[in-house]
């Protein structure tokens, strides 16, 4: 049997991280060499596993991503905390020869950018949602939409917690590409982000977007096909953000020792 792969979990205090940390604990193809926050987090120089509801794993939490590399045991790290500090330690395991794992999303064009050159030198796994049936349900909406046609108008929805930050999701914006790409159209010339005041008549080549936010919802995204005299609708409902946790990690696994590259979920998965 392989030894178990070496994983950094970054984060490790938020509502991902410690969910991922606690994955990689509990995986016996992984084993957690390295736990980080932000400088100034009240949770660096606890002990990591608390942060999962593990007790001791004798692995501190640290502020410095670049000094837990250095000690070379890790072989990938996992990182779901923001667009800005994703795309910096993406660059620092550029420097190290260290594979990641992004879930992040709200990437502006400069973080994806530096996420790119870091992909020149090392394998990177990057997706707006890596829960697998999430994944399934782009395919799904793709194909929907190319059988489907110009006879269908598009909507898509999606409903988060009241902490998210980025609007709309980064996985309903995969998911206007996916059925864009299925209609052949070029999303960002037909994407429609919320309607407010008199717009008029609704144009039928758009694709609609709205996002909607409250309490502690963990995530729901819906595809409306709608047609003259019917309508199918494509929805995904996550109850608990462990269905993301686990993607990660099954993530992590993959991308450990492949070559330098930007890699999708579907690759992952070994999707057509």
């Amino acid at each position: 049997m392989s030894e178990p792969i070496g994983v950094v979990v970054t984060g490790v205090s938020g509502r991902m991280g410690s969910r991922i940390l606690a994955m990689v604990v509990d995986d016996p193809g992984t084993r957690l060499v390295g736990a980080t926050e932000a400088p100034g987090n009240a949770k660096v120089g606890l002990d990591a596993g608390f942060a999962a509801g593990r007790g001791s794993l004798e692995v501190p939490i640290r502020d410095d991503l670049a000094e837990v590399l250095s000690e070379g045991a890790a072989k990938v790290v996992i990182d779901f905390t923001s667009a800005q500090a994703s795309a910096n330690h993406a660059r620092i395991c550029a420097e190290h020869g260290v594979a990641l794992v992004v879930g992040s999303t709200g990437f502006d064009d400069a973080a994806e950018e530096e996420v790119r050159r870091a992909a020149e030198r090392v394998a990177i796994v990057k997706a707006p949602n890596m829960s697998v049936s999430v994944n399934l349900l782009f395919l799904l909406a793709r194909r929907a939409a190319e059988i489907l046609g110009d006879d269908y108008q598009v909507e898509i929805t999606e409903v988060h917690h009241a902490m998210k930050k980025d609007s709309p999701s980064g996985t309903a914006l995969r998911l206007g590409e996916m059925v864009a790409e299925g209609l052949g159209r070029d999303f960002r010339d037909v994407a429609v982000f919320g309607r407010h005041g008199n717009v008029g008549e609704r144009p039928p080549r758009e694709i609609g977007v709205h996002a909607i936010r409250g309490a502690d919802v963990v995530g729901e995204h819906t595809v409306f096909f709608f047609g003259e005299g019917d309508r199918i609708e494509l929805t995904h409902r996550a109850t608990s953000r462990d269905t993301f946790a686990r993607g990660a990690v099954r993530a992590a696994k993959w991308v450990a020792g492949r070559s330098p590259g930007l890699y999708g979920m579907a690759d992952v998965l070994e999707f057509e």
